[in-house]
């Protein structure tokens, strides 16, 4: 039985809703879903694609985020460094702001960039912080108390809409099995509102390939609120609740700059006498003004069967599966003085050891989203219950292909990683090759 602090871990784990579904794949039977809300009017844009590296070591910067400049319109790198940037036409004389945690910040005209690929370096941050280092405080722990404290005056304190872009991937060892995107509305709620965000799916797409998932058939369900709930700030309950966070021991590592701003860096674990597992990891905390900027963080897995209980919902019964890794980031980002959220990502991995089998499987999922517009919602609108999507979603059973190639129109996404890119391709002929001899088409 679990004690009352592992009870305490184990709503959180339940509240972040990465749970991953194991059942054996029977027939041909899949789910479809048309959505028939209208299509906005596509506006006419221009695509810049390119990399940000780091300027010496030329290795890709991973999540770095590209924004333009007095604009609501933003994207972020992927695994590759790689990024796919649409700017409205009408928008000619901006600049774009590239940041990255522990580099300088870039500015770059909007004019300088081509259509093409462009290649953008970082400097890292070598500023010097002795005298600065002298001023930490001398209790991280209240430095985090006092930063959740205040997300009412550091936040976004009115109801906003925003437009983001969310990915699941699912990877057999190192191969490419699935992919699932989705284009979602957001009807963020005030940081100081207790109201949940409500969550309406746009557009959606998937691609598998079912014959490398063995006999079974993997699912994240919560879909988008998986990377929804790591919003720390708007969501404090699910790792730092007034109860839990006394179980944990704060203190300072070296800080940073982030676009010319002093971040404190605090790691944060469980205290060693605690039984059960909690999460352990850094936050990034603006010196100034007391704000979370960004947050990575991890679960501590040690003890497999809770972890298993917990994570894994439904599995075959010739096989014992378990997660080797749970690890969680969030991004925010700032806007006229007040920060939001931004980016944030989930990845876990799992193993699965079959009865009668020599060799085990490794399945990684990666679940991910990154807002790419926002404006006010001056009339708090928020979508009525049939029409938001609900936190128990399965993304990949509501996906509904990759049939059209302008599916995404203007909206900003995340670069697929090579690898998805060839995966997406090699399903893609399969698919056509079952159409033409006249086989059931698999969406």
């Amino acid at each position: 039985m679990l004690s009352s602090i592992g009870y305490i871990a184990r709503n959180l784990w339940i509240n972040l809703l990465c749970i991953a579904m194991f059942s054996v794949l029977v027939g041909t039977e899949y789910s479809f879903a048309f959505f028939q809300e209208e299509l906005q009017e596509e506006t006419n844009f221009k695509l810049y694609k390119g990399e940000v590296v780091d300027s010496d070591t030329k290795k890709p910067l991973v999540f770095a985020s590209l924004m333009v400049e007095k604009s609501n319109i933003s994207t972020i790198t992927n695994t590759e460094g790689e990024f796919s940037l649409k700017v409205p036409e009408d928008i000619t004389d901006a600049n774009i702001i590239i940041s990255f945690l522990g580099y300088k910040t870039k500015t770059i005209a909007l004019g300088q960039l081509k259509n093409g690929d462009n290649r953008i370096t970082m400097d890292i941050s070598v500023t010097e912080l002795p005298e600065i280092n002298v001023t930490i405080p001398k209790d991280a722990e209240n430095l985090v108390r006092e930063t959740l404290k205040r997300k009412g005056e550091n936040y976004f304190e009115d109801p906003t809409l925003m437009t983001a872009f969310y990915r699941e991937t699912i990877k057999k060892r190192r191969q490419n099995v699935s992919l699932s995107e989705a284009v979602v509305n957001i009807y963020k709620t005030p940081y100081t509102s207790l109201k949940q965000d409500g969550v309406k799916l746009y557009k959606a797409r998937k691609s598998t390939d079912y014959n490398k998932l063995d006999t079974v058939a993997l699912k994240l369900q919560g879909g988008p609120f998986n990377a929804l709930f790591v919003d720390i700030m708007k969501y404090p309950e699910y790792i730092f609740s007034p109860e839990s966070i006394d179980y944990y021991d704060f203190k300072f590592d070296r800080s940073t700059l982030v676009n010319n701003k002093l971040i404190y860096v605090i790691d944060f674990a469980q205290k060693p006498y605690i039984p059960d597992p909690l999460y352990k990891g850094k936050l990034y905390i603006d010196a100034d003004n007391k704000i979370l900027t960004s947050a990575i963080y991890s679960l501590n897995i040690t003890d497999k069967e809770i972890a298993s209980r917990l994570f894994v919902k439904r599995k075959p019964a010739n096989a014992k599966v378990w997660p080797n890794e749970v690890a969680y980031r969030v991004d925010y980002r700032e806007k006229n003085g007040k920060w939001y959220y931004g980016y944030s990502n989930v990845l876990l991995e799992f193993k699965i050891n079959w009865d009668r089998r020599l060799f085990n499987s490794v399945y990684t999922m990666t679940c991910e989203m990154a807002v790419t517009d926002w404006k006010k919602n001056m009339v708090a609108d928020y979508p009525k219950s049939r029409d938001r999507i609900k936190t128990s979603i399965i993304l990949s059973d509501e996906a509904i292909g990759f049939a059209d190639p302008d599916f995404w129109g203007e909206y900003n996404i995340i670069e697929p990683e090579k690898s998805i890119e060839s995966a997406i391709k090699k399903i893609q002929r399969q698919l056509r090759r079952a159409n033409s001899s006249g086989g059931a088409s698999v969406p």
